[in-house]
């Protein structure tokens, strides 16, 4: 039996990540804007496990278990009013009254939602108790804003405090290492702070840097100036392709806690960095050569691939997994 996951999208990046997350998987299951799945007797959707990340509602409609939490209305009302307003639970939209956002301030983002607790609180109870074996929840924040970084972490606390046995996991989006090309000054304490919820009270960390994808969209990809939108759209490429066993039968790795416990030696050696290839995006026409398995888990490997900035050489893998997509030889 699927078990369920509930995804809680965070401030500005959360929410655009999340977006173009839920874009990503509605393609791969066979799920029109509307919800509605599209004819399954010409597609092979009937194997695959949609209940881990959607629910069906009475009408047939596929919903995603999705939160949308932000403290100013600009991202989500954007995606109200977007191809997809009618693929969510409008029940599931939080905008603060306040509407003005937390200024980049981690401070004020978590005392906004300390103050709105509740609301928050009673959205993740619904969402959960709609769940027959909840498993655990997915985070997509950013540690460099205020939302993000704030509330997230207000809510990393919250969770593992009402949650104890739930496994939490996220996807986190880290600043620029060049301090040139962001507006926010405040950016270094916002994420130490947020860093230390991350080791407290997350079970996995998925570190997605915003300096390692725009090197990728500009080298890999051939985009010389990269839009929010398009290096989103890598961060939503590996999130389905890490959740891709859970939604499909598999022998192994068919659950969040298998495929953390193969990463997480010990509780706190839980950040973990990905590599993808090969890359391609819609808007990019690009080549793609015909692959081996040793091919893929050789470009694994290259710092081009990976999607944080660090220096590979220096250090050695802890633990390592690879997810092979498509037809491979066994014997490979």
């Amino acid at each position: 039996m699927p078990r369920e996951i509930v995804t809680l999208q965070v401030g500005q990046c959360g929410n655009q990540i999340g977006m173009e997350f839920w874009k990503q998987l509605c393609m791969e299951h066979g799920i029109d804007q509307e919800g509605l799945l599209v004819d399954s007797k010409q597609h092979a959707y009937a194997e695959d496990r949609k209940d881990v990340f959607f629910y069906q509602a009475d009408d047939e409609h596929y919903i995603p278990r999705a939160l949308l939490f932000d403290l100013e209305p600009r991202v989500v009302n954007a995606i109200q009013t977007s191809e997809y307003k009618n693929l969510y639970n409008p029940e599931n939209f939080f905008i603060s009254k306040e509407g003005g956002g937390a200024g980049n301030n981690w401070g004020s983002g978590y005392a906004q939602a300390e103050r709105v607790q509740e609301e928050l609180l009673e959205m993740i109870d619904r969402e959960a108790d709609g769940s027959e074996s909840l498993e655990g929840f997915v985070l997509c924040h950013s540690i460099a804003g205020g939302t993000g970084s704030g509330m997230g972490s207000y809510l990393l606390e919250a969770l593992c405090d009402r949650y104890p046995k739930k496994l939490l996991q996220t996807f986190s989006v880290f600043p620029l290492l060049t301090t040139e090309t962001s507006d926010v000054v405040v950016q270094p304490y916002n994420s130490v702070l947020t860093l230390k919820r991350l080791a407290l009270n997350a079970d996995c960390v998925v570190v997605l840097d915003n300096t390692a994808l725009n090197n990728i969209a500009v080298e890999r990809l051939k985009i010389h100036n990269p839009s929010f939108q398009q290096t989103n759209a890598l961060v939503s490429t590996v999130m389905a392709a890490s959740t891709s066993t859970l939604r499909y039968p598999s022998y192994m790795n068919t659950d969040m806690l298998s495929l953390i416990s193969s990463l997480v030696p010990t509780p706190r050696c839980h950040f973990l960095m990905t590599g993808y290839t090969p890359l391609t995006l819609d808007a990019c026409i690009s080549s793609v050569q015909k692959t081996t398995v040793m091919d893929v888990m050789r470009r694994l490997l290259q710092t081009k691939n990976i999607m944080v900035s660090a220096s590979l050489r220096r250090g050695m893998y802890i633990s390592m997994l690879n997810i092979i997509r498509g037809e491979a030889d066994p014997t490979q």
